[in-house]
């Protein structure tokens, strides 16, 4: 696109630039003329700056100027600034460091993969190729393990998770609770998370990067920053085990119904039969034994840890559902009685009523574990017949 046509696109789009400032008198007019050449629509948010900053921005008075009386951290400005563009009309914002670490010139990369992209609700990171560019050493650390933990927590497989350069969808993305605590860098992984869950689209524009230590300030704290956002990543780490997998399974099931579900998610599934006889095993084995309450998060953490069909194996840890319990019980018990040739007297009445667990531990234990194991393997055997079979008819349909 020639300039004309991206200052029209970036107007048409009703896209803002926001940029939080903190002590970057070196390089903050270089930038600001720079973005300057695609927009006025400005918002430039000064965390409480003690150096020349306030002088500085007096040439700009084209532009919308938020001045904090003291410095709260990056991720705070970028809440204040994205709630000022809203409030202002504007859909979306492209952000960029005011440290002279990105080029204003890349602003076109982000409008027109916004351009040709059908799907308008996406949030897109600038990759800045921390793999072969010449990146400061702590700024390649603290990005690979950004990066692992990113995929841990979601499963999203990013290549720079850290990048400050991106183009949010911030009308998209306004409904969405963050939290207070994330004041400085971690708010652009947590905005990253909750965008992803919220069903808004992840991606990648290159870019170009410039590391020059004789005017660069950077603010980045590499052990408390680092260390800031792995207890972030924790947290929605154990968020995506007890509520946002098991949320999605059930959204999908509801939505679909039971029929549609069953076809499309389990014998409409790519993966092979081997790998959904696994994944049956494991949530057969995982729902029958005796870890009550931990179903849901240990089978889903195994699943992602061994690479199994999560909606497989989250589906079939239900056998021990509430209804179920009572059942689940007598057969453990019955099983354990007869493994330690204990003569049994239970029944489904008995246990509904006054049963008391605790005097018969033993005998539970004993037959949860071999039942487990045991319905773990004719389930999984079973299941691996049956998708060997669905996956013959469907070659022989479609050959």
């Amino acid at each position: 696109m020639t300039l004309p046509e991206i200052q029209s696109k970036i107007k048409s789009y009703r896209c803002c630039v926001v940029m939080p400032t903190y002590n970057n008198p070196n390089t903050l007019a270089r930038v600001l003329d720079g973005v300057l050449e695609f927009t006025e629509d400005i918002i430039i948010v000064n965390d409480g700056s003690t150096d020349t900053t306030s002088e500085i921005l007096k040439n700009y008075p084209q532009i919308v100027q938020l001045h904090q009386a003291k410095n709260t951290g990056k991720g705070h400005a970028l809440k204040i600034g994205f709630k000022h563009a809203v409030n202002l009309g504007f859909n979306y914002a492209i952000t960029l460091d005011t440290d002279g670490q990105h080029f204003p010139s890349d602003i076109p990369n982000f409008i027109e993969a916004l351009d040709a992209s059908e799907n308008k609700n996406m949030l897109m990171i600038g990759d800045r190729n921390m793999n072969t560019a010449d990146v400061l050493a702590r700024s390649a650390k603290g990005n690979r393990v950004s990066t692992f933990w990113m995929k841990a927590a979601t499963g999203l497989k990013l290549e720079d998770s850290q990048s400050g350069f991106r183009l949010y969808p911030i009308k998209a993305i306004d409904h969405i609770k963050f939290m207070k605590s994330t004041k400085k860098f971690e708010f652009e992984i947590e905005v990253i998370v909750k965008s992803y869950w919220a069903g808004i689209a992840i991606g990648h524009v290159p870019i170009d990067i410039l590391y020059d230590m004789k005017e660069r300030v950077s603010h980045f704290r590499p052990f408390m920053d680092i260390g800031r956002m792995v207890v972030l990543y924790i947290w929605f780490l154990l968020l995506r085990l007890f509520y946002i997998t098991p949320r999605n399974f059930f959204r999908r099931l509801k939505k679909k119904g039971l029929k549609r579900f069953f076809l499309e998610d389990f014998l409409g599934n790519q993966d092979s039969p081997k790998k959904k006889a696994l994944s049956i095993s494991l949530g057969v084995f995982i729902g029958l034994s005796p870890l009550w309450g931990f179903h849901s998060v240990i089978v889903i953490f195994l699943a992602i840890l061994l690479k199994l069909n999560k909606v497989i194996a989250f589906a079939f840890s239900n056998i021990s559902f509430p209804p179920f319990i009572p059942f689940v019980l007598l057969l453990s018990l019955q099983t354990g009685n007869w493994v330690l040739g204990i003569e049994s007297h239970y029944t489904l009445e008995g246990i509904q009523k006054n049963f008391d667990l605790m005097k018969h531990l033993e005998s539970y234990l004993v037959g949860s574990v071999v039942l487990s194991t045991s319905s773990a393997l004719v389930f999984g055997v079973l299941g691996y017949l049956f998708f060997s079979i669905i996956d013959r008819k469907k070659v022989l349909t479609h050959g």
